[in-house]
C-alpha cells in the first residue's frame, strides 16, 4: 500500500474533526497528525475554531423585549400604510362616482 500523503489527510481533516470517518480512517489520520506536529497545532486550532461556532447564544430578555418591540413598530407602520393607500383608493374612487354622478346631473340640466 502506498504511503498516505499530507494532501489525502488535509482531504479528511475536516470530516475527521466532524466526527463523520471510519474508525480506521480515524486511526489513519491520528497517526499520520502524530508524525506531523505541524498539522497537528492546526488541526488543533481547527477543531477550536469549529467548536466555538457551536456555543449557543446566551437568551437575554431584554435583547429579545427589545426586539418585539421593534418589530411591533414595523407591523404598525406598515398596517398604518396599507390602511392610508386603501383610504386613498376609496377616496379616488369615491371622487369618481360623484363627479361622474355630477357631471350626469350636470348634462341633465342643460339638455331638459
Amino acid at each position: 500500500m502506498k504511503e498516505v500523503t499530507k494532501d489525502v489527510i488535509l482531504d479528511l481533516l475536516p470530516l475527521y474533526l466532524a466526527g463523520e470517518v471510519s474508525e480506521d480512517t480515524a486511526t489513519l489520520v491520528k497517526k499520520y497528525l502524530e508524525s506531523d506536529p505541524e498539522l497537528a497545532e492546526a488541526a488543533k486550532e481547527m477543531a477550536k475554531a469549529d467548536s466555538l461556532g457551536k456555543v449557543p447564544i446566551p437568551f437575554r430578555k431584554e435583547a429579545a423585549v427589545e426586539t418585539y418591540q421593534e418589530a411591533k413598530k414595523w407591523m404598525t407602520i406598515r398596517i398604518l400604510g396599507i390602511a392610508a393607500i386603501i383610504g386613498m383608493i376609496l377616496m379616488c374612487l369615491f371622487l369618481a362616482i360623484g363627479i361622474s354622478l355630477t357631471a350626469d346631473g350636470l348634462a341633465k340640466a342643460f339638455i331638459h
